[in-house]
């Protein structure tokens, strides 16, 4: 029979730093955030000069602001995963388990 003794078992705090990871992060998801209200305001300007004015080239326009848009709203979501992660607020997935190779590939119906 082991003796329990007092006190407490965790291991010593590590002292949380300065990470400019975290500060990197935090800049780019803001400059994606302003970055995707700036254009989906210019794409509105231009769909409204586009449908008023009959003007082909604010058509273009308003093509090439949505598609910024939607590719500034993207990074941004990409980089709150990232500092999510790098926070510690989520994991990577677990890896998937090895396949057993006696097993024949495609399943049950495979072996018959």
């Amino acid at each position: 029979m082991t003796a329990v003794t007092g006190g407490k078992r965790a291991g010593a705090r590590q002292k949380r730093g300065f990470r400019p990871v975290l500060l990197f992060l935090a800049l780019g998801i803001t400059l994606c955030v302003v970055a995707w209200g700036y254009l989906v305001y210019a794409a509105i300007d231009f769909g409204s000069t586009a449908r008023h004015d009959d003007d082909s080239a604010a058509w273009g326009y308003l093509a090439v602001a949505a598609v910024g848009a939607v590719a500034c709203l993207f990074l941004g979501f990409m980089l709150v995963a990232r500092f999510s992660r790098a926070m510690g607020l989520t994991h990577a997935p677990d890896p998937k388990p090895k396949r057993d190779p006696e097993l024949p590939k495609g399943g049950k119906r495979a072996a018959r």
